[in-house]
């Protein structure tokens, strides 16, 4: 098809989609509360909808009260029966697919439901809703001269009682119409393969012949991928591969730490790079600005949103708040109500709103992924901001990172152990480490007032990681490429004595 003409139907698209974004942006609260009712309306004859009465639930009010907050361990039960066959049970319709989800915190696997309506209405709305942004801000745009550059999981069935289990990538590439593989870049099988690093060099072997205009993945495996490939044709930029390259669709992670690796592989100050946030729960938020780092919550995709301020994460003050009582620039954990049968589910997700008007976001952590033993605070978007400050005064390169804390013995101060692998390391360690210091105390005020004259913390212990240590440590667990990631903060110590033991 010529390009003008597939110009003109994706204009026509997104002209089409963007009047029913400007109705939330314009409405958002009355399109939340309408979207609640929706849900409470067709679940309510479910197993969970008769348990809590949801047909006598008249507004917001009534269902926070009625109905609790919950976690995958309070849903898993039903989850089981589900996977096992049953119907009805916190949805409607038949839940065929469930997205694994295993964190390395943990060794017992997440089964999330992903129903028909979440697939439909959720993430391909999502993935549409993408290219209509993209194609908005950049109408010059050749995207679909080429094919986009996909990196995912692999797949398993669990074959007894008609119900299928993987990545939530290989779930939506085994659901995807097949005209959209034509689009797209490896072929289904190679995308599905499920042995990594048999996968990556496969995917190496087949794109090097294709048109690439964009790459969508998680940046810590894209990047794998990536230097794959230029190290298989023996070039330094990647647009001498793919010249026509022109955006890259990220989301799973954090970019900041990888953000110059990309830079130096792609050498284009117009290379353009746009963030997502989903998960296996759902698809959340849109970077709808060229060159942002915020992120515009959709609030059309069948999922209700509340929150819970992180400085009463955990406590008796905790209290969960709807979208309309959210302020800019606090720490907020997520709770999701959605079209899969999740009610007032908590992710584990941190966001700050940057933006009220529109409501717009900016993923900060998890919830289990930070540092407070000493009441310090620290989450993940500190550490990645000294970080990247600390690396570029010191001319250093980061690939990956972890922490944890040392505890106080008797008299002996409390700190920060942090293991680091870096490509190109710091010529002065003992520099880096007071950088990085100083870097912490700027972002974070709690952690500062720990460090005051030694008061309660003592300076961070920073080691050196070997080089692959964080992808020979995966691949142990069995945990390469997909959604897995290495773990950046944590209040034990087990990761640190793990990596510290196969560390050399």
């Amino acid at each position: 098809m010529p390009i003008p003409i597939v110009n003109s139907i994706a204009s026509w698209f997104l002209k089409k989609r963007f009047h029913q974004i400007e109705l939330f942006l314009k409405y958002p609260l009355e399109v939340q509360e309408e979207l609640l009712m929706n849900l409470l309306q067709k679940a309510k004859n479910t197993e969970i909808g008769k348990q809590y009465e949801f047909s006598t639930i008249k507004n917001y009010t009534e269902f926070s009260n009625r109905i609790p907050i919950t976690t995958y361990e309070d849903n898993e039960p039903n989850i089981e029966r589900a996977r096992r066959g049953e119907h009805n049970i916190f949805w409607p319709t038949p839940i065929k697919w469930f997205a694994k989800s295993s964190g390395t915190t943990n060794a017992k696997s997440k089964f999330i439901p992903v129903s028909q309506d979440s697939l439909e209405d959720c993430h391909y709305a999502a993935s549409k809703d993408l290219l209509c942004i993209y194609f908005n801000n950049n109408p010059e745009s050749q995207l679909f001269v080429g094919k986009s550059l996909r990196l995912g999981g692999s797949k398993e069935l669990y074959k007894q009682n008609g119900t299928a289990f993987g990545d939530l990538s290989a779930i939506l590439i085994d659901n995807m119409p097949f005209w959209a593989e034509f689009s797209s870049t490896p072929s289904n099988e190679v995308s599905l393969m499920a042995d990594w690093e048999t996968k990556m060099q496969a995917i190496v072997d087949e794109t090097i012949k294709e048109k690439v205009t964009s790459l969508a993945g998680v940046p810590s495996w894209m990047l794998v991928l990536l230097n794959n490939v230029l190290q298989t044709t023996r070039k330094d930029s990647l647009f001498e591969i793919w010249p026509s390259l022109e955006v890259y669709f990220h989301g799973g992670v954090s970019f900041d730490p990888y953000v110059d690796q990309y830079k130096k592989i792609l050498p284009k100050e117009d290379f353009l790079y746009y963030e997502i946030y989903n998960a296996s729960e759902g698809f959340f938020a849109i970077q709808d600005q060229n060159k942002s780092k915020e992120l515009l919550l959709m609030l059309d995709y069948g999922i209700f949103y509340e929150f819970i301020p992180m400085d009463a994460f955990g406590s008796r003050e905790e209290k969960v708040i709807p979208l309309s009582e959210v302020e800019l620039d606090k720490n907020y954990a997520i709770v999701i109500t959605t079209n899969a049968g999740l009610w007032r589910y908590k992710i584990g997700d941190t966001v700050r709103f940057t933006s009220i008007n529109p409501y717009r976001i900016k993923v900060t952590g998890r919830t289990k992924h930070h540092i407070n033993v000493f009441g310090e605070e620290l989450i993940i978007e500190n550490a990645e901001a000294a970080l990247k400050k600390s690396a570029q005064l010191t001319e250093c390169e980061i690939v990956d990172f972890t922490a944890g804390p040392i505890f106080m013995k008797g008299k002996e101060k409390g700190a920060h152990e942090w293991i680091i692998e870096f490509k190109t390391p710091p010529k002065n360690f003992e520099q880096f480490t007071e950088i990085f210091d100083k870097s912490l105390q700027e972002v974070n005020s709690d952690y500062e007032a720990k460090r005051f004259n030694n008061t309660t913390l003592k300076a961070p212990k920073i080691h050196a990681a070997r080089e692959n240590l964080f992808y020979d440590w995966l691949k142990d667990k069995g945990k390469l490429g997909g959604q897995h990631k290495i773990p950046r903060l944590s209040n034990s110590r087990d990761f640190i004595e793990e990596l510290l033991q196969i560390n050399g």
